[in-house]
């Protein structure tokens, strides 16, 4: 099986896991593809967009999943084995400066043709031990998680297995997949005492949710919604209790990532026999825009920041109106025309050639892009952001695990103490969409001299750019 192949059926077999464990959870991927399907029938446009770059079939599949590991050595394996799905760590978030005590990045696949057969990606946090105040508490903690093992013998035989011989079979792919998925099952009983337990939550939910179960069960998965604003408003009809507020820019300003969710489910757990509960598990939903460059990504963050001082969103959604206005109205300085975004260097794009090109004589053709593109002949697309902002998981962690239990005095963010536990480096977003961005436009240029040589567009080969 190829990568892509197996990520596929890891991220089915993963949603079918967490549709029986939180049963809201399929109620709430119902909802999304209810909406997505009016939409879709609404807007002839964005269906032929879509088409010509999505699988329509899989619009509503899950496009990301979270999980949250406990120390160095699970990061260090959880990158081999999201290897073997073609997935790689892409990006370094700073979360402890929102507040949550973790740094994280997100496995997820790197190529326009694995995320066009595959998009899933999975958004991976380690505890920061360190930043566990309490030298009692931090020692506890380490303890716990220095006898812990998540992977079993058969998983990292399978792992290994991989690495040695480039790939598995059919077999032992779904082998790995089934040990893989068993890595992220609920464990209702804890490793911890229900003392132990409170005073993890009292330094900070998130260290809880971490450190007192026996493995990192999976924390959300998010399908794809076309309308998010419109799922905002439909969840409480039925019977879901969204967070307060969309995370990310108002839906006149369609880049990067907006996002909500279904409140955590308390659920029943038992500390060392005794009856007790935990908070933690819930449904997410994402609506992806468009990729900023660096320069677009200074200018979003500059007009968040502004948002955040006018006001910042409760917890309890008492001052929802007041934010939303407050986020329509500072990110007016944001152009909300692709176009115009490009011309301003504040947005990445695509080179595609159109049907137009047919009509035209091949002397006519220019060499040149931007005569190419008021002809006509070329088009810009919007490349899609397929990453994070740090800003937005925090608030969704945050709003799930409750928003007072924050550590004061949180540290620096250690990118080379996370990268030396992953045992690579994190892909550059910007560099990736960057590649992506030259790449078309050296296409869409090699098949103009193509066509200008006097040869069709069908005999054009990716091998003559080499």
């Amino acid at each position: 099986m190829t990568p892509d192949e197996i990520r596929s059926l890891f991220s089915l077999k993963m949603s079918q896991m967490y549709r029986e464990e939180v049963p809201a959870y399929g109620d709430l991927c119902d909802l999304v593809e209810d909406i997505n399907i009016k939409v879709l029938n609404a807007d002839n446009k964005l269906y032929e967009q879509l088409k010509s770059t999505d699988n329509l079939d899989r619009i509503s599949e899950e496009r990301h999943g979270a999980i949250r590991l406990g120390k160095a050595e699970e990061l260090t394996m959880i990158t081999r084995l999201f290897s073997v799905m073609g997935m790689e760590p892409v990006s370094y978030y700073d979360l402890s400066a929102n507040g949550v005590p973790v740094h994280s990045t997100a496995f997820r696949p790197i190529t326009k043709e694995s995320l066009s057969t595959s998009p899933f990606r999975v958004f991976t946090s380690l505890l920061r031990i360190e930043l566990i105040k309490n030298d009692t508490l931090r020692e506890q903690a380490k303890k716990i998680l220095e006898t812990r093992e998540i992977f079993s013998d058969k998983l990292k035989s399978l792992i290994y297995l991989a690495e040695k011989k480039g790939g598995l079979d059919t077999k032992n792919s779904e082998q790995l997949i089934e040990e893989a998925v068993n890595v992220f099952r609920w464990h209702k009983e804890a490793s911890v005492d229900s003392s132990l337990y409170t005073a993890l939550k009292n330094s900070h939910a998130l260290t809880a949710d971490v450190v007192s179960f026996k493995g990192p069960h999976i924390n959300h998965l998010t399908p794809r919604c076309l309308d998010i604003d419109q799922l905002q408003k439909r969840m409480p009809e039925k019977g879901i209790n969204p967070k307060a507020v969309i995370e990310g820019p108002p839906s006149s300003v369609p880049v990067l990532l907006r996002q909500t969710s279904f409140k955590a489910l308390t659920e029943a757990v038992l500390f060392n026999g005794q009856a007790g509960e935990h908070t933690a598990r819930f449904g997410e939903v994402e609506q992806r825009g468009i990729a900023l460059t660096p320069a677009g990504r200074r200018l979003y963050d500059e007009i968040l920041n502004r948002v955040l001082v006018r006001c910042k969103p409760a917890a309890n959604g008492s001052n929802r109106e007041e934010y939303n206005q407050v986020l329509i109205e500072e990110f007016k300085d944001f152009p909300s025309d692709f176009i115009v975004m490009v011309s301003k260097g504040l947005a990445y794009c695509e080179y595609v050639l159109t049907d137009k090109v047919k009509g035209v004589s091949s002397k006519n053709l220019s060499d040149n892009i931007d005569t190419l593109i008021n002809d006509g002949v070329v088009k810009m697309s919007a490349i899609i952001y397929e990453d994070f902002l740090p800003a937005s998981a925090a608030g969704i962690f945050q709003s799930n695990l409750g928003d007072d239990a924050k550590e004061e005095g949180l540290k620096p963010p250690s990118q080379d103490e996370f990268e030396m536990a992953l045992g690579c480096p994190v892909y550059s977003e910007f560099d990736l969409y960057q590649k992506q961005q030259d790449l078309s436009l050296t296409i869409a240029l090699s098949q103009i001299r193509h066509l200008k040589s006097g040869h069709k567009l069908d005999s054009w080969s990716i091998e003559s750019l080499t």
